[in-house]
């Protein structure tokens, strides 16, 4: 394609997408490798994608940016569902910076940014509009990472010549020259190494011109890029061995079909409406969507149902709550067992579960895990707080998370709004790193909720947990109500937690969240906005 082509159709999808928040639209921007000069701005429901087998095969010269225009005060809290895969990018204007103002489930991977990279994004006023979460993984900027006002970040194997920006609870797991400071002020929270990760598999077209997916491989205590020294290790599969889904075709009984057979699974970008949940049972299958592709049961089922096998791999999916009620809308294994997959785990990336928001829905629980040792690399787990249906008796939604299972270890749990606990973790060895959770706004009263739902509950019995840089936040907007705690967890020296804060962001005067952990922590009020604890048990807290 010539320049100008690429530069009028980017550019052409974002003036459909900018504000696009709940449209049924879906897109994905491929680049070959190769070298291009192009400067686009990036909306909803828009995948960006080198399609080399390493980042620097394709080389983009210019700018793909997320601006916040759409709404007043550059406020970028709403820039959700939109990515940015496998290239290079050289910022050829705005003084070498690659802006990115994004919140949840707008994920950076796989980057190369050849100068520096902007997280949120200025006003015509010349103040830093708000920005609300994100996450960068295996990605290197040879600049510096601006965080601004970013209100909480999770950054794992990543490196850069400097970060500065801190807020509330910005979280490095593995990174190279992480910035140095004591929480709570900054709010940082570093982590050496990254205990076990697999990089989510990608798309890419290999020298002969065939579309091909990576497999990165396992690995463990790691710091740093994956694929800076040379490509990155792992293994290949041609796209002959995927089912390729389309909208406009492809339905449940042919997709299970294909699942049945041993088949992949490619989703390209578009809504799918599903009568039975698609069932994955065969261990190693890839389970993959490009440009956001979105399902949704209609039966009250279950959407997607993965068996209790070695290897699977669920990638860059929103799952949207159906019309008629779900106990469950994702499962990984469907009931507690003792089978472990350490050596080769279930992987969660990039999953986006909703209760509302685009389309009516309920449901109980949007995620359960049943087995042990799955790995999750950023999940936002939301009951809507605008949009469509979003209203407490209407969007029902128990909890976001459910682990059953062992040895499960997330990194990047976003989890907001449900109606009792947002994360009940009942498995032995769990491990969070950077958990962001605001507590639903629309509570009608104290006695509709009791003492108030924690938004993180490790269930009475569990022995061994460990969480690191734990964010939790209220806008109790419809009543004065009040949270007895934001996290609830069994005493014992086997259950620990690391930099906590609450945050009274807005809301009726008189609600708060009482405590941090249990009956420890002081009350996050409309005089008191953020608390924080250092450590659990054994915890020094700080008001702010």
């Amino acid at each position: 394609m010539a320049a100008s082509d690429i530069q009028q159709t980017a550019q052409g999808v974002f003036k459909k997408m900018e504000a696009n928040q709940f449209g049924p639209e879906r897109v994905a921007l491929l680049f070959k490798p190769g070298a291009y000069h192009a400067a686009f701005d990036v909306g909803f429901y828009t995948q960006v994608a080198g399609l080399g087998q390493n980042p620097d095969d394709v080389q983009i010269d210019g700018a793909t940016n997320v601006p916040a225009n759409w709404m007043p005060n550059a406020n970028a809290t709403c820039n959700f569902w939109r990515s940015f895969e496998n290239y290079a990018v050289t910022p050829s204007s705005n003084q070498g910076i690659l802006q990115i103002a994004v919140s949840q489930a707008a994920p950076l991977r796989r980057l190369h940014v050849k100068g520096d990279l902007q997280l949120f994004a200025w006003s015509s006023r010349h103040t830093a509009g708000w920005a609300s979460g994100g996450f960068l993984a295996d990605s290197l900027v040879d600049g510096k990472v601006d965080s601004g006002s970013q209100q909480q970040w999770l950054s794992r194997n990543d490196r850069w010549s400097n970060w500065t920006g801190s807020n509330w609870n910005m979280v490095f797991v593995g990174c190279q020259n992480a910035p140095v400071g004591a929480f709570p002020n900054p709010g940082y929270t570093v982590v050496d190494k990254t205990p076990v990760i697999r990089e989510k598999p990608y798309l890419y077209v290999d020298k002969k011109g065939s579309f091909r997916v990576f497999v990165p491989g396992l690995r463990r205590e790691t710091s740093g890029v994956s694929w800076a020294a040379k490509a990155t290790p792992g293994s290949s599969i041609s796209l002959d061995r995927f089912y390729v889904a389309h909208p406009e075709t492809s339905n449940a009984t042919e997709i299970n079909q294909a699942l049945a057979e041993g088949k992949h699974l490619l989703f390209t970008p578009g809504i799918y409406r599903l009568d039975k949940p698609l069932q994955v049972t065969h261990l190693n299958t890839i389970v993959m969507g490009l440009g956001f592709a979105t399902l949704i049961p209609t039966t009250g089922q279950s959407a997607l149902s993965v068996a209790d096998v070695d290897g699977v791999k669920v990638a860059s999916l929103i799952v949207d709550a159906g019309p008629v009620k779900s106990p469950v809308l994702v499962e990984v294994g469907t009931a507690k067992t003792k089978s472990r997959h350490s050596s080769n785990p279930t992987c969660l990336y990039d999953v986006t579960v909703r209760t509302g928001g685009a389309t009516g829905g309920s449901n109980d629980d949007e995620l359960r895990i049943w087995s042990n040792d799955v790995l999750c690399d950023q999940l936002w787990l939301w009951r809507a707080d605008h949009g469509a249906h979003a209203r407490w008796a209407d969007n029902v939604s128990k909890h976001g998370l459910v682990v059953d299972g062992d040895n499960v270890t997330i990194y990047g749990l976003f989890n907001e709004h449900h109606e009792e606990y947002q994360t009940l973790w009942n498995g032995e060895d769990g491990r969070v790193y950077m958990y962001q959770s605001e507590m639903p706004y629309d509570v009608p009263d104290q006695a509709s909720w009791g003492t108030g739902f924690a938004a993180y509950k490790v269930g009475d019995k569990v022995a061994r947990h460990e969480a690191w840089g734990i964010g939790v936040y209220c806008y109790f907007r419809d009543a004065a109500v009040k949270a007895n705690a934001a996290i609830e967890a069994p005493s014992g020296p086997g259950v620990r937690f690391h930099n906590l804060t609450t945050i009274w962001l807005n809301g009726r005067r008189g609600s708060e969240i009482t405590h941090i952990i249990d009956q420890s922590g002081i009350a996050a009020t409309s005089e008191a906005h953020r608390q924080t604890l250092n450590e659990y048990p054994s915890g020094i807290g700080h008001g702010r």
